[in-house]
């Protein structure tokens, strides 16, 4: 990567987080009438319980992930939110949900930028479930997180952006 490439790649994450946590909240509260609120470090650390991710890739004039990873508590809160659901979601339900979200999270972020609006596209979601598994961005540029409370439980969605 070229030194000027990574300046002007540096002010973007910079001005961009505030728009993906934006983003974040605007979908929390419309589609499941639950506000977020920002995570202390303690708060952000993941636990033992099953975890999700789901990841929407940018393609076009802004190219790279958009991840949202939860606990299996909160990913079964999503769905039977967004599905009006009294009983407990097939699993099916709930990787369909995160990845839902996920999806609105980045292309609600993708709407906030000016100038990528039509030249950017999402690409569809996928899930991956477990207990034990790392996330690792083979977009080779910069990225940035923020961890968000749901219902007391921590979110963390993450921008990678390709070099």
């Amino acid at each position: 990567m070229k030194a000027d490439a990574l300046v002007a790649v540096r002010p973007r994450l910079e001005e961009w987080l505030p728009i993906l946590e934006l983003a974040a909240h605007e979908v929390f509260a419309i589609v499941l009438g639950s506000p977020l609120r920002a995570a202390t470090q303690f708060e952000s650390e993941p636990s033992e319980q099953e975890q999700f991710t789901a990841m929407v890739g940018l393609a076009g004039s802004l190219r790279g992930v958009v991840t949202f990873c939860c606990g299996a508590l909160s990913a079964n809160q999503i769905a039977a939110r967004m599905l009006g659901s009294e009983v407990a979601c097939t699993e099916e339900q709930v990787w369909d949900a995160v990845g839902e979200i996920c999806n609105m999270v980045a292309g609600n972020f993708k709407n906030k930028l000016i100038g990528f609006d039509g030249s950017c596209l999402l690409s569809v979601p996928a899930v991956v479930t477990g207990r034990t598994y790392r996330f690792h961005s083979l977009a080779g540029g910069e990225s940035a997180q923020t961890a968000l409370l749901f219902e007391g439980a921590p979110l963390v969605i993450r921008l990678d952006l390709h070099a």
